[in-house]
This record gives C-alpha cells, structure tokens and sequence, in this order.
C-alpha cells in the first residue's frame, strides 16, 4: 500500500490548496499558476489513484482534506482512521486480486484465440514453442547466440494494435544480451540474420506471462513486435568500459 499513502500524501498538498476554502458552489477559478498547478496535481493524483483501482468518496475526500488543511476539528479520531485505513485497504488487495484474477484469464482466452487464428495467415510460422513469426525481410547477416549482445530496432504492440513500446519512434536502436529479455525475444532473435525484420506474435507464457507490466501489458498479454536485428555487438566492445578522459597536457 506504499503508493496509496504516497498519492495521499500528494492529495493532501494539491486538493488541500483548492479544497481549503471549502466552497463547492463556486466556480473554480483558474487565474494563477498556484490555482492551475493546483488543478493538474488534482488531476493526476485521481487518474493515478483510478488507475490503482482506489475508488474513493471525492465529497469525503475534499472534505477530509480541508479539516486538516484548516485545523478544523476531525469527524474521526485517529485510532478510528487508522483502523477504517487497514480494513480499507484489505478489501481494497481483495478487490484488486480479484480483477488481475479475471483479466489475466480474459486475456488468455483472447490471446489464445487471436494466436489460432493467426497460425492460420499466410506466411505466418509458429515454433514448437508457441512463437509465431512472420518474415518481412531477409538479411543475409550472421546469426547471433544466446551469449550475444545485439542491436535492434522494434515496435511493440498489443493484438488490438495499442503500441506500447518504440525504439524507432525514440530514433535510437536498443542493445541488449540474447539471453536478457523475454523468451519470446530470446528465441527469435538465434532464428534470425542481421538484416532480418520479423513481425513476432508472442504468447504470454513466452512474454510476461501473469505479471502486469505497465498500464497497457496486463496479465497473460499476447505481445506483438516488429523486430529488425540491425547487429551482433563485439563481444570486445559490448564489454568494453568507456575510456577515461584525456588528462590535460602539463604546460
């Protein structure tokens, strides 16, 4: 629960400087910076907090808030909030486990269902593993082993085409060990050639499997990537330190 008291804690900061005067039936006024940096704390404290699945009463959120912010008597002591807090947040995991619980079966229902369809695809090749891949370029480059570095570039995204990741959109190729990213990509990457450029459909058991890894890879997300293996790095020179700077010549 480090995040709840932490966006609390924000809450406190931001809402308090709108909430204090404690006049709903005013129109918010949004003149100064303190006013507007004030409002887009609000708003980024609320989105986290919904993102979080934290649903909150707002009326008894602001209202807490501006009885502190004021010194304001408290319409609860603090042994009787710290035992609502803890009761609330065991409901709150209950909650939450339930949910990663129902998306991670959703998406493995719908992941396997898009993976058997797309098995079906011209030129769409899938592996002893589950992996499926399609070639949309040939190199005629060396293969890398799993002991490599290599330098790629890539697009991922999910099966309903929500992009989450792009090398070629930061404009800088990413170098990574073979063996040092998800097993999907591991197993690929031996497959292919420098040169090569490869549409990857990977299952989740050879992605993140049940673990949800940002707002948009839940549990069990089936991964698309647009793969291209620019290079095999030097084994030298994915090793090398960087070289310290040149001393200043003695005058």
């Amino acid at each position: 629960m480090y995040n709840f008291y932490r966006l609390a804690g924000i809450t406190a900061i931001s809402l308090g400087l709108i909430a204090c005067n404690d006049k709903s039936e005013e129109k918010l006024a949004l003149d100064t910076l303190l006013q507007k940096a004030s409002y887009s704390y609000g708003v980024d404290v609320a989105t986290r907090l919904k993102q979080q699945g934290i649903d909150l009463d707002v009326k008894a959120l602001n209202t807490g808030i501006a009885d502190a912010y004021n010194d304001a008597p408290l319409a609860m002591d603090e042994e009787a909030r710290i035992e609502t807090k803890t009761q609330f947040q065991a409901e709150l995991r209950e909650v939450l486990a339930k949910k990663q619980a129902e998306t991670a079966a959703a998406n493995l229902v719908t992941g396997k269902a898009f993976l058997e369809a797309n098995s079906k695809k011209e030129g769409v090749i899938t592996t002893a593993s589950g992996l499926q891949y399609k070639i949309i370029t040939t190199g005629e480059g060396k293969q890398p082993k799993d002991t490599d570095t290599v330098t790629t570039h890539y697009v991922g995204t999910l099966i309903d085409g929500r992009e989450f990741d792009s090398s070629v959109k930061r404009g800088q190729p990413a170098s990574f060990p073979v063996n040092g990213v998800i097993k999907g990509w591991t197993e690929a990457l031996q497959l292919m050639h420098v040169g090569d450029k490869w549409q990857l459909f990977i299952p989740s058991d050879l992605a993140y499997g049940p673990t949800k890894r940002s707002e948009l890879i839940e549990e069990n997300s089936t991964l698309i990537f647009e793969l291209e293996l620019l290079e095999i790095k030097d084994p030298a020179a994915a090793n090398a330190k960087p070289a310290a700077p040149a001393k200043p010549a003695k005058k």
